[in-house]
């Protein structure tokens, strides 16, 4: 959790990921977004799809060079000039779960290789320590010494899910970037795998970017949150502060759209339905990304972009409106 004497374990300033997507034209997939992630607690972040929230944590990373903009890691620029062997020796404390366990996995290895890719790449272990190492991991993620030499093609898409998490954690990370690691799976083995990354944070003490579509999911796992719209950070609370007293028209939207499991309070919600259509996403104009469905918008609103600031002690939004 976060507290006033931590330091943040993740700094991300104003990073920003473009892509050259025609002539003179350019996709602003991240665009200007700061977070700090604290060591220890999970902050997840959400949006509609092809928000940039999944190309944020690939840019932070590293699976994508950043355009513009610093990362930096337990007080070290990650980014940028690295020296090859430092970034390499970066990725053991940074590792990343990906959103389809059926594609993520090779189905050429078996499955004590495919977990001890991470091992194997560091040199970390070798012989029977490393077959020992992978059988302890699978053990940790609830699968079975049987397992080890099975393929991929065999297993259910929550095992090939616990199979990436084995992998992941082969090589002891302290920062772990969960992008989307349910979405793909049936609704019973979510909240397994939930559960399950709750346990290994406590266990393990690690912290994570969780990335995910599920807001009610989210606010389950997350000790933070943060919004994004068409690549920019919206609102970013607490997920008490933010469940209870949204800021941001998009992010009372989002909520307004998650049934409640009792039918009288459900009757009497309303859900704020959103008009207008979304803007290009390439070559933005300046003003609010979200101006055009915003019931609220203003001429100022579509004339100067919002810039986030803290509205409340540790509540931030962009939004003109937003007091």
């Amino acid at each position: 959790m976060k507290s006033a004497e931590n330091k943040p374990l993740l700094e991300v300033k104003n990073l920003k990921k473009y892509f050259q997507v025609g002539k003179n034209q350019i996709l602003k997939a991240v665009d200007d977004v700061s977070l700090d992630i604290y060591k220890g607690e999970t902050l997840g972040l959400v949006g509609e799809s092809g928000c940039g929230k999944s190309t944020f944590g690939r840019t932070v990373i590293q699976l994508y060079e950043p355009t513009d903009g610093r990362i930096v890691y337990d007080g070290r620029e990650i980014n940028g000039s690295l020296p090859s062997a430092e970034r390499h020796g970066f990725t053991r404390k940074m590792q990343m779960i990906f959103q389809d366990p059926y594609a993520c996995l090779n189905p050429r290895m078996k499955v004590i290789d495919i977990v001890a890719e991470g091992i194997d790449a560091h040199g970390i272990l070798s012989g029977e320590e490393r077959t020992k190492k992978v059988l302890e991991l699978l053990e940790t993620v609830g699968l079975s010494e049987e397992h080890a030499n099975r393929f991929p093609h065999e297993f259910s898409g929550g095992q090939r899910q616990r199979v990436g998490i084995a992998r992941a954690l082969a090589v002891n990370p302290e920062f772990v970037i969960c992008d989307e690691p349910i979405s793909a799976l049936d609704v019973s083995i979510q909240a397994q795998v939930i559960n399950l990354l709750k346990e290994l944070q406590e266990k393990r003490g690690l912290t994570y970017l969780f990335i995910a579509h599920d807001l009610s999911m989210v606010k389950h796992i997350s000790d933070r949150i943060g919004v994004m719209y068409l690549g920019a950070m919206v609102e970013l609370a607490d997920s008490e502060s933010l469940f209870e007293a949204p800021l941001h028209p998009y992010t009372q939207a989002l909520l307004s759209a998650i049934p409640i499991p009792d039918p009288d309070v459900e009757k009497s919600r309303s859900r704020i339905m959103l008009e207008g259509s979304l803007p290009n996403p390439v070559n933005l104009k300046e003003g609010c990304r979200f101006a055009s469905r915003c019931p609220y918008a203003e001429q100022l609103c579509k004339e100067k972009t919002p810039e986030m600031k803290e509205v409340r002690p540790g509540h931030f939004a962009a939004c003109h409106k937003a007091m």
